[in-house]
């Protein structure tokens, strides 16, 4: 059996395939999207490193299949996604983050402050990650303008930043580093 090279050549001329098969312009907002949740993933990955609880890497796994999950279905023509049967985030996949942030938050102390990024390695990690889902979010936003982002798409990314939000602070806590605080100095 022949191996199959990494490089194809075919996108040399600054285009790039869909799923379906269609080209596409490597400087398209869409193309742009899908790098974006790409970037997201492996800052994920870097997390991932970072971090020993068990039952949080696969809950991280977990996060890191649904957004391949969605980058494939970005990287695919609107009217051919069904055809290519390619998995599709859900309501329960929704309702899985928000339960999993509200378990998260029932052991943090309520905030007063504005978080800085910081404290442990694994936390200001996270906070890249959530930063990064938000400008997801955002040019998931702008695309709308374009045309439809898979279901549930918007509601989860949107989830998945606050989420990030709540593990970067329990693992402050589990790690016993302090939160820093953005306290407004006043005159």
């Amino acid at each position: 059996m022949a191996k199959s090279k990494v490089y194809t050549r075919s996108g040399d001329k600054g285009q790039t395939g869909l799923v379906g098969g269609s080209r596409i312009s490597k400087g398209s907002d869409l193309i742009d999207l899908y790098g974006e949740v790409d970037e997201l993933n492996s800052h994920l990955g870097v997390a991932t490193t970072l971090i020993n609880d068990k039952a949080l890497l696969e809950d991280l796994h977990t996060i890191q299949v649904k957004l391949f999950d969605l980058g494939s279905n970005l990287a695919c023509e609107v009217e051919k996604r069904l055809q290519f049967k390619l998995p599709q985030l859900s309501k329960q996949d929704v309702d899985w983050l928000e339960q999993k942030i509200d378990k998260l938050d029932t052991e943090l102390e309520p905030l007063k402050y504005f978080v800085l990024p910081g404290g442990s390695q694994a936390c200001a990690v996270l906070h890249v990650c959530r930063t990064v889902c938000r400008r997801v979010e955002r040019k998931m936003v702008a695309h709308l303008a374009v045309e439809d982002t898979p279901e549930s798409s918007r509601e989860y990314i949107n989830r998945l930043s606050d989420y990030f939000f709540v593990l970067s602070r329990y693992i402050n806590k589990v790690e016993g580093k302090a939160e820093i605080y953005w306290v407004p100095k006043k005159d």
